[in-house]
Protein backbone atom coordinates (compact mmCIF):
# COMPACT_ATOMS: atom_id res chain seq x y z
CA UNK A 1 0.00 0.00 0.00
CA UNK A 2 1.26 3.35 -0.91
CA UNK A 3 1.09 6.08 2.04
CA UNK A 4 -1.69 7.23 0.96
CA UNK A 5 -3.82 4.41 0.81
CA UNK A 6 -2.40 3.78 4.21
CA UNK A 7 -3.94 6.97 5.19
CA UNK A 8 -7.31 6.51 3.91
CA UNK A 9 -7.84 2.74 5.32
CA UNK A 10 -6.42 4.99 8.43
CA UNK A 11 -9.13 7.58 8.12
CA UNK A 12 -12.06 4.93 7.01
CA UNK A 13 -11.30 2.72 10.02
CA UNK A 14 -11.45 5.98 12.22
CA UNK A 15 -14.24 7.00 10.97
CA UNK A 16 -16.32 4.36 10.58
CA UNK A 17 -15.75 3.18 14.08
CA UNK A 18 -17.07 5.65 17.03
CA UNK A 19 -14.46 4.02 19.33
CA UNK A 20 -11.48 2.50 17.70
CA UNK A 21 -8.36 1.75 19.68
CA UNK A 22 -4.71 0.93 17.47
CA UNK A 23 -2.68 -1.03 19.89
CA UNK A 24 0.13 -4.03 20.11
CA UNK A 25 -2.04 -7.52 20.14
CA UNK A 26 -5.67 -7.15 20.79
CA UNK A 27 -7.59 -6.40 24.16
CA UNK A 28 -7.52 -10.49 24.71
CA UNK A 29 -4.14 -10.73 23.96
CA UNK A 30 -2.13 -7.47 23.82
CA UNK A 31 2.13 -7.75 23.19
CA UNK A 32 2.44 -4.94 25.64
CA UNK A 33 1.75 -2.95 28.98
CA UNK A 34 0.70 0.10 27.36
CA UNK A 35 -1.52 -1.64 24.76
CA UNK A 36 -2.85 -3.87 28.22
CA UNK A 37 -3.73 -1.26 30.51
CA UNK A 38 -5.18 0.74 27.74
CA UNK A 39 -7.15 -1.58 26.45
CA UNK A 40 -8.78 -2.78 29.51
CA UNK A 41 -9.34 1.10 31.07
CA UNK A 42 -11.35 1.01 27.39
CA UNK A 43 -13.26 -2.52 28.80
CA UNK A 44 -14.00 -1.76 31.75
CA UNK A 45 -15.63 1.32 30.48
CA UNK A 46 -18.36 -1.22 29.51
CA UNK A 47 -18.78 -0.31 26.03
CA UNK A 48 -17.95 -2.37 22.78
CA UNK A 49 -14.64 -0.86 20.89
CA UNK A 50 -13.18 -1.88 17.97
CA UNK A 51 -8.93 -1.89 17.60
CA UNK A 52 -6.54 -2.46 15.37
CA UNK A 53 -3.72 -4.53 15.71
CA UNK A 54 -0.36 -2.30 14.00
CA UNK A 55 1.71 -5.89 14.70
CA UNK A 56 -0.03 -7.09 12.02
CA UNK A 57 0.89 -4.45 9.34
CA UNK A 58 3.86 -2.54 9.77
CA UNK A 59 2.27 0.15 7.18
CA UNK A 60 -0.66 0.93 9.75
CA UNK A 61 1.56 1.07 12.25
CA UNK A 62 4.16 3.33 10.97
CA UNK A 63 1.15 5.18 9.37
CA UNK A 64 -1.28 5.66 12.27
CA UNK A 65 1.85 7.66 13.84
CA UNK A 66 1.89 10.20 10.99
CA UNK A 67 -2.51 10.23 10.73
CA UNK A 68 -2.46 11.55 14.13
CA UNK A 69 0.42 13.26 14.50
CA UNK A 70 1.61 10.89 17.62
CA UNK A 71 4.29 9.38 17.80
CA UNK A 72 3.71 6.21 20.25
CA UNK A 73 1.48 3.17 20.52
CA UNK A 74 -1.66 2.59 21.74
CA UNK A 75 -3.75 5.30 20.08
CA UNK A 76 -7.08 5.88 21.44
CA UNK A 77 -9.86 7.69 18.68
CA UNK A 78 -13.29 8.79 20.04
CA UNK A 79 -15.75 9.92 17.23
CA UNK A 80 -12.76 10.54 14.71
CA UNK A 81 -10.92 12.55 17.59
CA UNK A 82 -7.39 11.22 18.96
CA UNK A 83 -7.86 11.15 22.67
CA UNK A 84 -4.43 10.39 23.11
CA UNK A 85 -1.97 7.34 24.37
CA UNK A 86 -2.04 4.84 27.52
CA UNK A 87 -1.17 7.81 29.73
CA UNK A 88 -3.80 9.95 29.12
CA UNK A 89 -5.79 7.39 29.01
CA UNK A 90 -5.41 6.56 31.89
CA UNK A 91 -5.54 9.44 33.31
CA UNK A 92 -8.79 10.26 31.80
CA UNK A 93 -10.33 6.72 33.42
CA UNK A 94 -9.35 7.49 36.67
CA UNK A 95 -10.85 11.35 36.78
CA UNK A 96 -14.34 9.15 35.14
CA UNK A 97 -14.23 11.40 31.92
CA UNK A 98 -12.91 8.70 29.62
CA UNK A 99 -16.13 6.61 31.03
CA UNK A 100 -18.47 10.03 29.19
CA UNK A 101 -16.45 10.19 26.62
CA UNK A 102 -16.83 6.49 25.20
CA UNK A 103 -21.05 6.52 26.29
CA UNK A 104 -21.77 9.30 24.38
CA UNK A 105 -19.13 8.61 21.43
CA UNK A 106 -21.31 8.00 18.15
CA UNK A 107 -24.77 10.16 19.44
CA UNK A 108 -23.80 13.02 17.21
CA UNK A 109 -23.58 10.48 14.00
CA UNK A 110 -27.45 9.62 15.34
CA UNK A 111 -28.81 12.47 16.04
Amino acid sequence: MSDEQVQETIRQQVTDNPVILYMKGSPQHPQCGFSMRASQALAACGREFAYVDVLQDESIRQGIKVFGDWPTIPQLYVDSELVGGCDIIMEMYESGELQKLVEKAGSSADS
